[in-house]
Parts: structure tokens; sequence; C-alpha cells
């Protein structure tokens, strides 16, 4: 396994070890304070953003430039059109292909 992936099960595993204890020391009664709710929040955009862009400009830990920065590109522009998820990946995976095909 990837330094990457390991990353990616543990942070997972800490999720769901951290929302298990949770409800268990404070209760169904007692809520988390607003200042945690916020941080809570905020929180997994920056982790797949990380993932991201480790997966697309990394190889062998190496950095590597090449037809996956066209996708993320593309589903860039895609999700800043507002397109269905769906679509997003379409269009992510089409232009990755056509460059590979026509420049690789």
């Amino acid at each position: 396994m990837s330094d990457a992936g390991l990353v990616v099960v543990l942070l997972g595993a800490g999720t769901y070890v951290l929302k298990a204890l949770g409800p268990m020391y404070f209760g169904n009664r007692r809520e988390l304070p607003s200042k945690f709710k916020k941080i809570a929040l905020l929180l997994p955009t920056p982790l797949i953003a990380a993932l991201v862009i480790t997966s697309t400009f990394s190889s062998d830990n190496v950095i590597t430039l090449d037809a996956r920065i066209i996708g993320v590109i593309a589903a860039g522009i895609a999700l800043w059109k507002k397109l269905p998820f769906v679509f997003v990946v379409v269009i992510a995976a089409f232009a990755t292909a056509l460059f590979r095909l026509f420049v690789v």
C-alpha cells in the first residue's frame, strides 16, 4: 500500500473513532460547541483537495506532469459551471483520454 493510501485509511479510521466517541462522551443531551461544528464542517474540503493534488501531481513519490492535469482542469471548469457531479467525472475522464490519445 502506498503512503497516500495508508494516510487515507488512517484518516478514515480516525474519523469513525471520533464519530463513535463523540456521542458516548457528550451523550444525547449535549451538542458540540458551535466553534467545533464550524471547524468540523470545514475539514473535508482541504483533505479532499490534498488528495486530488497528490494523486494528480505525483507518481512513485516524484512530481509528475502528465495527462491527469488536463482532467483536473476540465473537472474544475465543469464544477465552476455547476454541472452535476456525474458529468464532471465524465468530462474529466474524456478530456484526459483525448489528451492521451492525441498528445502522448
